[in-house]
């Protein structure tokens, strides 16, 4: 009963741990920049104010989610597709330099991206693709590929490739049995995995910086970064606004597909 106690105030310690920085953002964005910027800190938005969401929406946030949204759900769509199809290669066929390709994929993800700045630049720099949606999610795509190919891989390693043989008893072709056996429980796994594309693509910073130079192809990690100023005192209550409105697609997104991620992973499979 102890134990149970301990590991209940341990749950709600990380708990608070974990939503307090959201709640300070949100906090501060409802307070004006003066209160911001008192010695006496504000835990509760006393001097509730929407003024730092309209300069943060007025800013120019909407041609920056606009450009954001592109480039996250091309990176997703082309990642998932890919990713899908060679996971599905290197765990139900056996072909030559199968090993090989599988530790290509994790010595990839061991070479920092930000180690690749120059030759990426110089790359879409003679394609024509600098400031362009289909440019930057080409890096996004490459960046996220391998570990979503290693993730998938995984989750398509633990079907059984016995229901699939079992399908092909009853009738169906090979085509018929995955897409109606296999595909569904394949499905949680394709939500983790794209999530994690969601939020590498939604979230970069760097290549971004580099390769989105005109000020109309922002995304919004740069956007945001334009109300940090060397020549004049930053105003924070706004970069927290920006940050809440940037953060909304992501909750909204993450409660559109939570309930795949929990539910359906052997639904239909087999009946005792």
């Amino acid at each position: 009963m102890t134990g149970r106690i301990a590991l209940n105030v341990a749950a709600v310690i990380v708990f608070l741990c974990s939503v307090f920085p959201v709640y300070w953002m949100v906090n501060t964005a409802l307070l004006p920049g003066s209160a911001v910027k008192t010695d006496v800190p504000h835990f509760w938005p006393d001097e509730f104010t929407l003024k730092s969401f309209q300069s943060a929406w007025n800013g120019g946030f909407v041609p920056a989610l606009g450009i954001s949204l592109a480039v996250t759900l091309l990176t997703l769509v082309t990642a998932l597709v890919f990713a899908f199809l060679a996971s599905i290669a290197v765990s139900r066929y056996r072909f030559r330099s199968r090993k090989t390709f599988i530790i290509a994929i994790l010595v990839i993800q061991m070479i920092p991206a930000e180690a690749m700045i120059i030759s990426t630049f110089r790359v879409l720099d003679g394609w024509h693709l600098l400031n362009t949606v289909i440019g930057l999610a080409a890096v996004y795509i490459a960046m996220v590929l391998p570990f979503t190919i290693w993730t998938l891989r995984g989750f398509v390693n633990g079907i059984p490739a016995d229901l699939e043989e079992a399908a092909m008893i009853d009738g169906c072709t090979r085509t018929q049995a995955f897409w109606r056996v296999t595909f569904p429980l394949l499905a949680p796994g394709l939500v983790s995995t794209g999530i994690f594309a969601f939020i590498q693509a939604w979230n970069e910073f760097v290549f971004a910086l580099v390769i989105m130079t005109r000020p109309e192809m922002e995304t919004l990690p740069i956007w945001l970064r334009s109300f940090v100023q060397a020549t004049k005192a930053t105003d924070w209550a706004v970069v927290m606004a920006g940050s809440t409105l940037m953060a909304i697609p992501v909750i909204v997104f993450f409660l559109i597909v939570q309930g795949k991620m929990t539910s359906g992973l052997v639904s239909g499979a087999v009946k005792g």
